[in-house]
């Protein structure tokens, strides 16, 4: 939050879009009444990022956050059409992508990957320049490629959307769609079947399908699962009846996810305190969720192998 706030002090008219300049306004303004407002909300704290400086100073104050939780590493989703609409070029907006990405590894110790995404809803005329400034003009640390946005918008753009992730792929890069969580599982197989995906965004829905769940459960692909979002943008009425205890139960590979902290009010470690004291999970859980994560990680194999260490560390200490 206090990235955004500094972000809406440094440029006063809000760029029209009515960000507001104080805690508790801002704090009003992330009270989403739905899934479609949350991408409203989204989007007009997006255009305040109108210079390079505010990019950087966004990757920067997001490693700060998580350098404060002990995160080592971090997958950072990040839409760069929307920069460019905002009057960056491709170029631009890579410097200052490679700019954060060096400073929260100097800074704060944290490492970043980046993923390009684009709105879903938006795709006939996102989809492509996203792919093009992936692969010329990739910032170091990009990763993979992704889709996020409104779900249900994406239908009148399915061939173009496969098409981009599969050339992605064909280059090397890792896909990780948003799928199945404000649509049903079709998304899901979607994503499965043409989207190359090789993790799941959020992918709450897949538990109303048992033949889906089953391919889950056996070829152990992952879903990046995120609570507190669910609820905040109304997917789950309440945190208690979040179904990830149900996907584990279920022999899913799990992983535990922030999603947009700011937005949401919450942080990586809020989402395993939620996890324990509201999900009822045990601290044996809660080390197989963070060792879950290093696993589906794009990371290279020895830093994986120190980080899952660690975590089995801790978990001995516990115990």
């Amino acid at each position: 939050m206090s990235t955004v706030l500094e972000l809406a002090r440094r440029h006063p008219d809000g760029q029209g879009t009515g960000v507001p300049r104080t805690e508790e306004g801002l704090r009003e303004f992330y009270t989403f009444r739905d899934f479609p407002h949350f991408i409203d909300v989204y989007t007009a704290v997006r255009a305040l990022l109108t210079e390079p400086e505010d990019i950087a100073d966004l990757v920067r104050g997001v490693a700060r956050n998580l350098a404060a939780q002990n995160v080592r590493y971090v997958e950072f989703q990040d839409a760069p059409i929307e920069l460019q609409r905002n009057g960056m070029s491709q170029a631009v907006i890579t410097e200052a992508l490679d700019i954060g990405a060096r400073d929260a590894l100097t800074e704060y110790g944290v490492r970043i990957g980046y993923i390009f995404d684009f709105p879903g809803q938006t795709a006939g005329e996102d989809a492509i320049p996203t792919l093009e400034h992936a692969l010329t003009a990739p910032p170091q640390a990009l990763v993979g490629l992704g889709i996020g946005g409104i779900e249900a918008g994406r239908a009148p753009y399915t061939d173009v959307i496969r098409d981009v992730f599969g050339a992605a792929a064909a280059a090397g890069l890792h896909c990780v769609p948003h799928a199945g969580e404000t649509t049903g599982p079709e998304s899901v197989w979607e994503a499965i079947e043409h989207l190359h995906a090789e993790r799941i965004g959020h992918g709450i829905n897949a538990m109303r399908d048992p033949r889906l769940v089953d391919f889950l459960r056996e070829r152990q692909l992952p879903v990046d699962v995120s609570p507190t979002s669910n609820v905040c943008t109304r997917q789950v009425a309440e945190l208690a009846e979040h179904p990830l205890p149900a996907m584990l139960d279920a022999g899913l590979y799990v992983t535990l996810n922030s999603d947009d902290p700011a937005m949401f009010g919450t942080s990586l470690s809020n989402e395993y305190l939620a996890a324990a004291q509201v999900l009822g999970l045990p601290a044996a859980e809660l080390a197989a969720l963070a060792d879950n994560a290093v696993r589906a990680s794009f990371l290279d194999d020895v830093t994986k192998q120190a980080l899952r260490g660690e975590i089995a560390a801790v978990l001995a200490d516990h115990r």
